[in-house]
């Protein structure tokens, strides 16, 4: 409508906000190598938890002994604490959840705006 004062609506979140951690598979090889080497870190070995930003590797962590890869040259500290977090045991996991998620500077009650019609 011409006049019409609508508010915009709220922002979706960009695809650069989207982060999938998922189990590192035979194919991310080249990948995990290539974190490390950016790194200056020794490759991770056995089960390794990858968190990717825009299908990107960018952090990994070694499931057995908990050492961590990333990318120097991207944010990546949220990565790295979300890795612990999925990796640690459930029960710790409450605990610490809080703590993980101040680091990060998330808001565990922050909720999405939703547009009003």
């Amino acid at each position: 409508m011409p006049g019409s004062t609508r508010s915009p609506s709220p922002a979706l979140p960009s695809s650069s906000d989207a982060v999938v951690i998922r189990p590192a598979y035979p194919d991310d090889a080249a990948a995990l190598q290539r974190l490390a080497a950016l790194d200056s870190r020794r490759p991770l070995s056995g089960p390794i938890l990858l968190a990717a930003r825009d299908g990107r590797p960018l952090a990994a962590l070694a499931r057995r002994d908990g050492r961590t890869v990333a990318d120097p040259f991207a944010p990546t500290a949220d990565l790295v604490a979300l890795l612990r977090l999925h990796a640690a045991p459930t029960a710790a996991r409450s605990g610490r959840r809080r703590e993980l998620l101040r680091r990060v500077a998330a808001n565990p009650r922050r909720r999405p705006a939703l547009a009003r019609g």
